[in-house]
């Protein structure tokens, strides 16, 4: 099964494709994925629509992976599972259904792992290998599926792009020997096949290329010691200098700042990168994300100096003021956000959820009424929307937003257990024992050590 671009899809398949576009264009994500499902069901090797189709889903789902749920099971885990021996009948007809899979949880290591295995036998390489890639993306802590990514860079004689995911591999499990070997013999491999090497290239040609080897060798050690790490960004610092508008060098020095966690100088050079990418939408994602943890760090200090020194007023009020101005940060981002996309109800959540923390309440309303038009995040919506209305003492709409979300959950999850959790409080403060008792003896039915509900029911008998 070949490999296919947009000029390759048929001319009914490609009015699909236009009309999947123009709704990513103006937000209306969940018809884009409808559209896009039903374009790769029909032609399986269209990759650039099955990336498209995972931008999708993410950026509905919020970019986040789902947490497992009853015995470590991701989210859809044993869908999942009865898929595995469909595909070994029939792969081709199993992609479709994965497909649906992969909606719920964009990043789900299961489906994403029967994705490859399926596309492998397909032959749809490329595709196959972007199924591992969004683990790594997702999970870059799970060596195994990385190793199996590694495995299958190296089987396609792609060196380079082996040892990346290698580095990957140490940075989260630094004393991981296979993939400390398989980097360094990767890099090897990768230069080799740079320079056309061969068994039988004299020692003279050896000699006269073995310093930019080493050169690359030494690009390839990530995570291993901090004192490698800043020699490398001293390097990558020259290489800046030299020329600041270098895409690569800038990305490759943000990296390394990342991976040395200073955070400030990581966030300055992923926004620097992200301009001179003209808007690569991944780069301004880490800019934020480093930006969040340059905040965090700080905050850490502040409390890790108030609780050494409580009696110190000046840092007490420098915490309680950085704590304001990062909430106050957080509400002026996702606005921000919001004006630039005003109909993405994901975004709407966003501005909603820093509104409530902020304590402005009554300012997040209307924005997570507006956030409950996704089905796919409704219920923590209506959670959140139900804690908003009980902190305004309003508890009879609280009770009606959290009985709307349990109308949507089947499974007893954790988070049906939160909103019944929830629910139960509210009652409980309306002088509702009946009804609170209720909310908590369902919980207790099948999770006897969440939080307090054993104590508030057993109390009951008493």
């Amino acid at each position: 099964m070949p490999e296919i671009t947009e000029n390759d899809l048929p001319n009914s398949q490609k009015q699909f494709w236009l009309k999947a576009l123009t709704a990513v264009q103006t937000s209306n994500l969940d018809y884009a994925i409808t559209l896009l499902q039903a374009v790769l069901k029909d032609n399986p090797g269209f990759l650039e629509g099955r990336k498209l189709l995972r931008k999708c889903e993410l950026q509905l789902s919020g970019g986040s992976k789902k947490k497992s749920g009853l015995f470590g099971l991701q989210t859809g885990g044993m869908g999942v599972m009865k898929l595995q021996g469909a595909a070994k009948k029939d792969p081709a007809a199993t992609l479709p259904l994965i497909e649906k899979e992969l909606e719920k949880d964009p990043l789900n290591d299961q489906a994403n792992d029967l994705l490859f295995d399926v596309c492998h036998k397909l032959e749809l390489f490329e595709t196959a290998a972007f199924a591992l890639e969004t683990i790594r993306s997702g999970s870059p802590e799970n060596s195994k599926l990385l190793h199996k990514l590694a495995k299958f860079y190296l089987e396609r004689e792609q060196p380079l792009l082996a040892s990346e995911v290698y580095n990957d591999i140490i940075k989260h499990h630094p004393t991981d020997g296979i993939a400390i070997k398989g980097s360094k013999d990767a890099s090897a491999r990768a230069s080799m096949q740079k320079q056309k090497w061969d068994e039988n290239a004299d020692m003279r040609s050896l000699m006269r290329d073995a310093s930019q080897f080493e050169e690359l060798e030494k690009a390839s050690r990530t995570g291993l010691t901090r004192e490698q790490l800043e020699q490398r960004r001293d390097q990558v610092i020259d290489k800046y200098n030299a020329d600041p508008n270098h895409l690569a060098t800038v990305k490759e020095l943000a990296g390394v700042y990342e991976q040395l966690e200073d955070w400030h100088n990581a966030e300055t050079f992923y926004t620097w990168a992200h301009s001179l990418s003209a808007g690569d939408i991944a780069l301004a994602t880490k800019a934020s994300i480093m930006k969040d943890r340059a905040i965090e760090t700080d905050l850490k200090q502040l409390e890790a100096g108030v609780a050494a020194d409580p009696d110190n007023a000046e840092l007490r009020a420098a915490l309680e003021a950085r704590r304001a101005d990062r909430l106050a940060e957080q509400v002026q981002e996702a606005q921000r956000r919001v004006e630039q996309n005003p109909t993405d109800p994901q975004l709407r959540f966003e501005l909603g959820s820093a509104l409530y923390n902020s304590g402005d309440h009554s300012a997040a309303i209307p924005h997570l009424q507006q956030a409950t038009r996704n089905p796919h995040i409704r219920t923590k919506v209506l959670l959140l929307l139900g804690r908003t209305f009980k902190a305004k003492g309003m508890f009879d709409l609280s009770i009606k937003q959290l009985s709307d979300a349990l109308a949507d959950l089947h499974a007893m999850d954790n988070t049906k257990k939160e909103v019944l959790y929830e629910k139960g409080l509210i009652h409980d403060e309306m002088g509702d024992k009946a009804a609170a008792l209720d909310s908590f003896k369902q919980i207790y039915e099948v999770d006897y050590g969440y939080r307090d509900v054993a104590a508030r029911v057993e109390s009951s008998y008493s």
